[in-house]
């Protein structure tokens, strides 16, 4: 097994298992718009937990996609066009949300804010359940050929594995919202998340448990048996640690339950990158799929020296604005007039 390629099939799982841990918690928060607040001081609550990071944290998917395209083009090249309807939904769903993000505060109207809390709720929802869905399939495998191409119409790549995969990255990200909204809130909404996060952990985790059941029975290995068991163990540890108030405990709880069901999942398909569910000759492998020793050798110089700043610096991010969030740090909403308004009434005055 050549060293490089392996170690950039690793580096790849790590992004992927780094947004979902980042990323998810804040999906959760903009599904939660909907699904958890109860009126619009708490969902401002909501926002400014997320505010400072959840763009940051999108970075993560903009890193993992570009280095599958570097490291592995193949595998980019029929991963992307295989799925190229769901990950435009993906792609629309991420930029309205975004656009909420900024617009939602700009006039003091419930109505206006409620269209934009559904762009939150929705494009928070569609962009865990496509992400969900493209990692399941490509864990599970997709109907390509001999070069690497889709068989079948468009809709060729929705199956049951895309929906368990949806499913799962939608439940792990609400009860990894109501873990980090237990830990980043205080008074009712730090109650209440707490207590739902202890009622709903049971049927939150049951779609990405079952994935990762399901790769086992499919590719699974004694060590990756070994990590579903210990991820079962996180997930209880997190369960208890919610239950006695230790909200910290439980995020990491709930973060080592995440790191150890993907190395399970990754670990069992290794060191196939994307099985074609026509042929297993046609598997996508790390060895057929790869770009150059030299291409990746020097992407490992530069992630050598990128990766531990980006870490750094977002790890910075987190701790300066790590107090928590209360309805009493909320002023009251306001109007304003944008900058173009601004410049002219002054300009006339």
């Amino acid at each position: 097994m050549e060293l490089l390629p392996t170690i950039w099939f690793v580096i790849i799982a790590v992004l992927w298992t780094g947004y979902l841990f980042l990323e998810g918690f804040d999906l959760g928060v903009g599904m939660l718009m909907k699904l958890f607040a109860r009126n619009n001081t708490e969902r401002r609550v909501l926002l400014n937990t997320v505010g400072p990071v959840w763009d940051g944290n999108e970075v993560w998917l903009i890193t993992a996609g570009a280095a599958t395209f570097a490291a592995f083009p193949l595998w980019y090249a029929s991963l992307f066009s295989a799925l190229y309807l769901p990950l435009l939904v993906v792609l629309v769903a991420l930029i309205f949300r975004a656009v909420a993000f900024e617009y939602r505060g700009k006039v003091d109207d419930d109505s206006w804010r409620a269209r934009w809390d559904w762009a939150i709720a929705l494009g928070s929802f569609f962009a865990a359940f496509g992400v969900g869905a493209a990692l399941a399939l490509t864990t599970t495998g997709l109907p390509l050929n001999a070069n690497g191409d889709r068989e079948g119409g468009a809709m060729a790549w929705f199956s049951g594995y895309a929906v368990l995969g949806g499913l799962a990255v939608v439940g792990f990200s609400l009860l990894h919202a109501l873990a980090f909204l237990a830990l980043k809130t205080d008074g009712d909404i730090r109650h209440r998340a707490r207590a739902w996060f202890v009622r709903l952990l049971p049927v939150l985790l049951l779609p990405l448990a079952a994935w990762a059941l399901v790769i086992q029975f499919l590719a699974g290995e004694l060590w990756t048996w070994a990590a579903v068991v210990l991820a079962v163990v996180a997930a209880v540890v997190a369960w208890f640690q919610a239950r006695r108030g230790a909200e910290g405990h439980a995020f990491m709880a709930m973060g080592t339950f995440l790191l150890l069901g993907s190395a399970s999942i990754f670990g069992a398909v290794f060191p196939v990158v994307l099985p074609s569910t026509l042929d297993p000759a046609f598997d996508l492998t790390i060895a057929n799929a790869s770009s150059s020793d030299y291409t990746l050798g020097l992407m490992s110089v530069v992630a050598a020296v990128g990766l531990p700043l980006v870490i750094v610096y977002q790890a910075w991010t987190y701790w300066v604005f790590r107090r928590r969030v209360s309805a009493a740090h909320i002023p009251e909403a306001h109007s304003f007039l944008p900058a173009v308004a601004v410049r002219a009434f002054t300009t006339k005055g």
